[in-house]
């Protein structure tokens, strides 16, 4: 394999933008070929001056590439990724990791048939705030969680559902597009979570997804998370909205998205602000705050170079297809308790032992 990587990127939606940009600050990765049929897709590659090829096939057929991003509507990333793995070619897929339990699990079935690398997007992880949060954490830093507090609030445009897949069950609603990656970060930070319950509400927009909801979650080793999500209600409480990932298409205000509240300290992010008390926690006494202090880092050039890692040397991705999978069995479990409003248990069996 030769010293750069050459890397395709499928799908040349926003995110899928985001990775072109990213790789193009990346030593070692280049842009190999734009994957995808629209004429403005074609008008982008070529102000890169890069192949655009139609579809996968094409991309294996070509031989351009030695590594794939697949950054495509939900429903195709099943049979995207297979092909692209059955071919040799290792993918980061965009979360989440399919549109549907049953295909997750084929996809798991394929990663481990093949033994090709498999990460699947989920950015946050790699960024320096969560990896600090999830360490003071384990630490002890804030004792036992008691509650968490998650709050999303997205005013998304009309022209962001042009696009009909935003619109459609299976695909779209901010259950699927965002709140996957709280999901995410609170299984990452706090363990598996136990039971859920939730009301969901499309009566802003209409769709045939919910464009708000609310979840309550209870964690295994105990506490319990709340998370309000919507992308029809104008706030800056939102990590997408705070913590400056994405300069490029998002402004980050200075306020808090997550607040973690435990028997020893509280915990806010994105500022990383630990709040102690001087001796027993007693809540006529006021807290101290202190920030934890981090090196800044862009979590989307993290990703990539944990992605380069596991294809020059191997090794375990920090978001398996399996750990995806589980985000989407909470997320199912989610959209059943709000359909029927009782609490649903989490059953994480269909995924099978670690390997």
């Amino acid at each position: 394999m030769s010293t750069r990587l050459e890397v395709a990127v499928i799908g040349a939606g926003a995110i899928g933008r985001t990775h072109v940009e990213t790789l193009a600050r990346m030593q070692g990765m280049h842009l190999a070929a734009l994957v995808d049929p629209t004429p403005a897709a074609r008008a982008y590659a070529d102000s890169l001056s890069v192949p655009c090829l139609p579809d996968a096939q094409s991309l294996i057929a070509a031989g351009l590439a030695q590594a794939a991003i697949v950054a495509t509507p939900n429903e195709t990333h099943l049979p995207i990724a297979a092909a692209l793995l059955r071919a040799g070619l290792p993918v980061l897929l965009e979360k989440p990791v399919a549109e549907s339990l049953d295909s997750a699990l084929q996809l798991i079935a394929v990663a481990r048939e093949t033994g090709v690398p498999l990460l699947v997007g989920h950015h946050r992880r790699h960024n320096p705030i969560i990896q600090a949060a999830r360490a003071a954490v384990a630490n002890g830093e804030i004792g036992d969680l008691v509650m968490a507090t998650v709050t999303c609030s997205l005013a998304k445009p009309d022209s962001y559902f042009q696009a009909e897949w935003r619109r459609s069950p299976g695909a779209g609603g901010p259950l699927l597009i965002n709140l996957v990656h709280e999901i995410d970060l609170l299984r990452h930070i706090f363990g598996e979570i136990a039971f859920v319950q939730a009301v969901a509400s499309n009566a802003r927009r209409g769709f045939a997804v919910e464009d708000t909801a609310a979840v309550c979650l209870g964690f295994a080793a105990g506490g319990l998370a709340t998370l309000c999500i919507s992308d029809a209600a104008t706030g800056p409480w939102a990590w997408d909205l705070s913590a400056g990932e994405n300069p490029a298409r998002f402004p980050a205000h200075p306020v808090q998205a997550h607040l973690y509240a435990g028997t020893k300290a509280g915990l806010s992010l994105p500022d990383l602000t630990l709040w102690q008390p001087p001796g027993t926690p007693d809540w006529t006494v006021p807290l101290a705050p202190r920030r934890i202090e981090i090196a800044p880092g862009d979590p989307y050039a993290a990703q990539l170079s944990h992605f380069a890692d596991l294809i020059r040397a191997g090794g375990r991705p920090l978001v398996s297809a399996r750990d995806a999978t589980a985000n989407l069995i909470v997320l199912d479990a989610i959209r059943s308790a709000a359909a029927t409003g009782q609490r649903v248990a989490i059953d994480l069996s269909p995924l099978g032992p670690e390997t």
